[in-house]
């Protein structure tokens, strides 16, 4: 029996589930258009685990959401993570933001297209199968009309996540499919998870890092006249 504590601070979406051998017994989230990570994870980390009846004694492993998202909400999330991996002597486990998020698609057929929204038209996505199995690695991605033609023009793809508000308004194509109001939840995250703990796929918590994709530019304020 392994109980795993999943945490998401990818975006802005702070998401933190409990479960047990890989189903989720409770969630706690903030889809809210903010970061809240600061103030609300170490809250819902503790309701989560008190809906359950349990301590952090009883955990087998945290996982954390590796990104690509905010680099602050990913470096909150990841510390969170590390700490209690320190403190209670447990491995941590990474799962991938896009393919936690492209398994809140359930089709049949098609692909699967997990997009957060990056800088001006760009997007973070990977391409999954309707198994998840990654057709193509996650890259930063400018967008124009002509993106992920080679995937429209054989199939239905599904589109999911923060980019698609940017996309909608460029891609016209008939076997695009647009899922609106979707963020990375830490629900989605437990099958993978508990996964991964199985196979003993963990981290170094010690030298873990979140992916990034790409490196952090800090805004310079404008000076007041």
């Amino acid at each position: 029996m392994a109980y795993i504590l999943s945490i998401e601070t990818a975006t802005t979406n702070c998401s933190v589930s409990l479960s047990k051998n890989g189903e989720t017994l409770h969630l706690k989230e903030d889809y809210g258009n903010g970061f809240s990570h600061a103030e609300k994870l170490h809250i819902y980390i503790d309701e989560v685990l008190e809906a359950a009846g349990l301590k952090t004694k009883d955990l087998q492993a945290i996982a954390i959401s590796k990104g690509p998202g905010s680099y602050t909400g990913l470096r909150i999330g990841v510390s969170a993570a590390k700490g209690l991996c320190f403190a209670l002597n447990i491995p941590l486990i990474s799962v991938s933001t896009l393919k936690a998020l492209a398994c809140q698609v359930n089709r049949d057929n098609g692909y699967v297209i997990p997009v957060l929204d990056a800088r001006r038209m760009e997007v973070y996505s990977a391409v999954y199968s309707t198994v998840y199995n990654e057709l193509s690695p996650v890259e930063a991605k400018v967008l124009d009309e002509f993106s992920y033609a080679e995937f429209l023009d054989k199939d239905e793809v599904f589109f999911i996540g923060s980019g698609v508000e940017k996309m909608k308004g460029l891609i016209n194509h008939k076997n695009a499919h647009f899922i609106e109001n979707k963020l990375p939840s830490a629900e989605s995250m437990s099958a993978l998870a508990f996964d991964k703990y199985q196979k003993s796929n963990t981290e170094d918590v010690a030298y873990f890092e979140p992916y990034y994709l790409k490196d952090f530019v800090a805004i310079k304020p404008k000076s007041k006249l």
